[in-house]
């Protein structure tokens, strides 16, 4: 069997999937509940500096992105950062710890951007035997406006200066949780590095307003009439959270930064993905939200069935293993040529295909009398669209042409460029020329 143990930037955890900061992570039930399940971490939901009290709405506090099956595909909160009192958080944390030693347990923090602020909580979550700490720069509502969460982490200098304060006070790891709300992710994980994090969680939660009610006119979920923008999470979003953790990954300036992956993680393969992109470990909400916290047990079944025929041993053999293979468009191989198939056996001519190629694509697909459909070679780009709206698994693929095999599109034989530098539609080449 594959041993899924975790040792990520010290903290050690039966497997990696851990519960995000969140709702599901709010209390000390909660917790107890997650880790009798078999989840291999959590990091508490986010505390806040001792002040005035945070106060959340008292109703929806969420807004949802459906399947045509009715599958939740993306959830929008608005919920505020924990509403509970910091003492009695930090009581419920060491509670945990204490019974939990062998479970990653983690503090997800965010105060004001002043020094003695973030030392005197660190002082205080010290104390609770956690194992390290997430910083919070990623929220979009709410707490944003009041200059924390994404406010801070939309800015890299606020970013290297806060992780500075966090590493002078605590001896504790620290993770910094960056926001996708930025044009390019690689820079507060730069200035996160810079700062001295151990690690880089991401992404937080996408900037977003799901729907609006046509009848009341005001954006859901509705409060008295009005609503506001919220925070986008779940499967929709795993998308571009494999793309901003690549990029920090294959960066050469954040290479070797610990990371930890987050966005709509509902599966194994999701997790595997991640990992493989460079993800140590892996941080769940939206799927244990929909589906409860048993849920994570399919997840390390999966994980170590998928491993075992990998011939893995470690987790350590999965993570980046898919970075070298994350390149830039100018580098990608123009010799490799494919072209669609349809296997006639398994097509149930649906016609989809077809209507699909003829309305919105390249025209490369012929429909006869009988409604038999072919593909014509001389028409066919290989974008795969085709196969993508093909509802029968199987029934199209991609021939790839063999090395010196004529291209029927454009005459010319597999093989003729290296790649885009030397193409001749490429400017560069035009001018070398």
């Amino acid at each position: 069997m594959a041993d899924l143990t975790t040792n990520f930037i010290g903290i050690k955890s039966p497997n990696p999937f851990w519960l995000a900061s969140a709702p599901p992570t709010d209390k000390e039930y909660n917790v107890r509940r997650a880790f009798e399940a078999g989840w291999g971490g959590v990091v508490w939901k986010t505390l806040g500096a001792e002040g005035p009290p945070i106060v959340n709405v008292n109703g929806p506090r969420y807004g949802v992105v459906h399947g045509a099956d009715r599958r939740v595909l993306g959830i929008n909160n608005i919920e505020l950062i924990t509403d509970r009192p910091l003492e009695v958080n930090l009581r419920e944390i060491k509670s945990v710890k204490r019974d939990y030693p062998d479970r990653a347990l983690v503090i997800s923090l965010m105060v004001p951007c002043d020094e003695d602020s973030w030392k005197d909580i660190l002082k205080r979550v010290e104390d609770t035997g956690a194992d390290g700490v997430e910083l919070n720069f990623g929220c979009p509502h709410g707490m944003a406006e009041r200059g924390m969460g994404s406010a801070v982490g939309q800015v890299p200098e606020y970013i290297e200066m806060v992780t500075r304060w966090v590493k002078q006070f605590s001896r504790m790891p620290c993770i910094v949780k960056l926001t996708p709300n930025i044009t390019d992710i690689r820079r507060p994980a730069e200035a996160a590095k810079r700062g001295g994090a151990d690690a880089v969680s991401l992404i937080n939660t996408i900037n977003s307003i799901t729907s609006v009610d046509l009848d009341n006119f005001a954006p859901e979920p509705t409060i008295d009439g009005k609503g506001t923008h919220g925070g986008y999470c779940g499967p929709a979003v795993k998308p571009i959270a494999l793309n901003m953790v690549a990029e920090i990954a294959r960066s050469a300036e954040t290479a070797g930064l610990p990371i930890s992956g987050i966005g709509g993680v509902t599966t194994w393969r999701d997790a595997a993905e991640f990992m493989a992109l460079g993800a140590g470990n892996v941080q769940v909400c939206t799927a244990a939200m929909t589906y409860g916290f048993k849920i994570v047990q399919e997840m390390i079944s999966g994980l170590s069935q998928y491993m075992d025929e990998k011939g893995m041993t470690s987790t350590a053999d999965l993570v980046g293993r898919a970075v070298p293979n994350v390149t830039d468009w100018q580098y990608l191989n123009l010799n490799y040529v494919t072209k669609a198939v349809i296997d006639q056996d398994a097509c149930i001519k649906c016609g989809r295909c077809y209507a699909a190629c003829e309305d919105t694509s390249h025209q490369a697909i012929a429909m006869s009398a009988d409604r038999t459909f072919t593909v014509k070679e001389d028409e066919c780009v290989a974008c795969n669209l085709c196969l993508d709206v093909c509802p029968v698994e199987g029934c199209i693929s991609m021939r790839e042409l063999a090395l010196g095999e004529v291209d029927q599109r454009t005459g010319r034989k597999v093989g003729t460029y290296a790649n885009w530098t030397t193409h001749p539609n490429n400017p560069s080449a035009q001018a070398a020329e």
